[in-house]
């Protein structure tokens, strides 16, 4: 993957983790400068970034954090230590901190 392949598949998740999070209840989603921060009522902030130098999305959620590779067979972002997928962690980590499930993210 070259830096232009990258910066496109980058900037498609930052956007659709954006607009998905952002239809969310009780979440305060911002976007922008290559990072979503997705906030919560008690302060607490998840934070997704491009990590360009890497090519790589990180996602941080409280004391984890998790680094993800773009595997383009998929057409998904995995995680480089189990190949789990960016978005179900996402959903994951979000569920359980509002105690409520989350719609499916757009495509």
């Amino acid at each position: 993957m070259d830096d232009q392949e990258y910066l496109r598949a980058a900037d498609a998740c930052l956007e659709r983790a954006a607009r998905w999070l952002g239809d969310v209840e009780d979440l305060d989603v911002t976007a922008g400068d290559g990072l979503v921060t997705v906030e919560f009522d008690d302060g607490v902030r998840f934070v997704l970034n491009r990590q360009s130098a890497a090519r790589q999305m990180w996602f941080a959620a409280g004391a984890r954090a998790w680094h993800y590779d773009w595997d383009a067979a998929r057409a998904s972002w995995r995680d480089d230590r189990d190949g789990h997928e960016l978005f179900d962690r996402i959903a994951e980590v979000v569920r359980d901190k509002l105690g409520t499930p989350l719609p499916s993210p757009p495509s």
